[in-house]
């Protein structure tokens, strides 16, 4: 049936592109992705799926459903984009490369016995859209989820870090800073003695731990005692008992920072924590043969697991079912994420290129765990045990 999928995904090829070029023009944050659902939505709507919006209580994520098989496929769809950057990590490409897949597995789904779903997941950059939805059941009868990310390289089974994402917020009081500074306890100061000590503690942190981040909040004015500072920083770790042991350390470092000048200060949780990416060994070996055959050459085996790709919300569905977040090349002049050039590079003809591939690929990749008698039941099974 690759054949068939092929051309599913050909046939509607313009769509796809225009779909990628229309969310990249039009970049929104997290949980704001309003524009971006209703683009993505009308197409697979004039595709057959039945659409629901605002689930999970968010009103930016959807569920997109074709058939009525016994092995469900999921399709993650992630468009939310950066701040000031915009879509600096390719969320439109994601995006359209999972519409492309589910239309193009909804052709062939009644011969495969499977129900295809296209899930929307807001806020990967910030809010964990994902971690949401798997809490209120969103992925519960999902035997299989499947995505794309644009990199500037393939790598088929791409690992993240876990992430804590925190503020840090110092109470002090104001005070003159010339007239009678000795009545202020400087919120600003606590920041600056709590990065000195975030500075120190790096050369302490084990491989994999990293630490980055910066001051949102720092004062007023010159002559005016600071009374609140804030930090917003992100700790990353290979895993999410790493990940605890360097939160205990650093916030240590916060403490001291209050301490040292006779402020108070708060942690807050901005977003649910990422959890490390576990993805499926059979599903990356099955995506990469796919890639391979259409001419792809991606990342070796034994590097792929040298530099850990950031983090993202699709760890924590990997760490309860089956999934993949392979990493689909385009040409962006040495840009990387997070980078405007890369986000100039992901309107590109490469970047089109790696809107059809994706799709193709994952679309190939589903049909195998659907035809494979020992994956299917493997699949199936996992969902039980669930």
């Amino acid at each position: 049936m690759n054949a068939d999928v092929e051309a599913a995904v050909r046939s509607i090829e313009t769509d796809l592109i225009a779909l990628s070029h229309s969310i990249h023009s039009e970049p929104e944050l997290a949980f704001e992705e309003f524009r971006s659902v209703a683009k993505i939505t009308e197409l697979l709507k004039r595709s057959g799926f039945d659409v629901r919006t605002g689930i999970a209580d968010l009103p930016t994520a959807f569920d997109a459903t074709f058939g009525s098989g016994d092995l469900v496929i999921g399709i993650c769809a992630e468009y939310d984009a950066l701040p000031e950057i915009g879509h600096a990590c390719g969320h439109n490409i994601i995006a359209a490369s999972a519409v492309g897949a589910g239309v193009a597995l909804a052709t062939v789904a009644e011969r495969l016995g499977i129900t295809v779903r296209v899930i929307g997941t807001p806020a990967e950059e910030s809010g964990g859209g994902k971690i949401a939805m798997l809490e209120k059941g969103v992925f519960d009868g999902v035997a299989a989820a499947l995505m794309v990310h644009p990199g500037p390289i393939d790598i088929t089974g791409a690992t993240s870090l876990a992430l804590a994402d925190i503020a840090v917020t110092f109470n002090g009081r104001e005070a003159h800073a010339s007239a009678a500074p000795e009545f202020g306890r400087n919120a600003a100061d606590a920041a600056t003695v709590a990065q000195v000590g975030i500075g120190l503690l790096r050369q302490h942190l084990s491989p994999g731990q990293q630490i980055h981040g910066i001051v949102s909040d720092g004062g007023t004015a010159p002559n005016i005692v600071p009374a609140r500072s804030e930090m917003l920083y992100y700790l990353r770790a290979e895993t999410a008992w790493a990940l605890s042991e360097l939160s205990a350390r650093a916030e240590a470092c916060f403490a001291a920072g209050a301490l040292a000048t006779g402020c108070t200060h708060e942690i807050r949780t901005v977003s649910p924590t990422y959890t490390e990416l576990t993805p499926d060994p059979w599903l990356v070996a099955t995506y990469r043969e796919q890639i391979l055959d259409m001419g792809r050459t991606p990342l070796p085996l034994e590097w792929e697991g040298v530099r850990p790709l950031g983090s993202t919300d699709m760890g924590n569905v990997t760490n309860v079912l089956p999934g993949i977040h392979p990493i689909i090349g385009l040409d962006s002049g040495g840009a990387v994420t997070h980078q405007p050039q890369f986000a100039a590079a992901c309107i590109t003809e490469s970047a089109d290129l790696a809107v059809i591939d994706g799709a193709i690929a994952l679309a190939r990749t589903a049909v195998r765990a659907a035809t494979d008698d020992t994956q299917r039941v493997r699949l199936l099974e996992g969902v039980d045990r669930r």
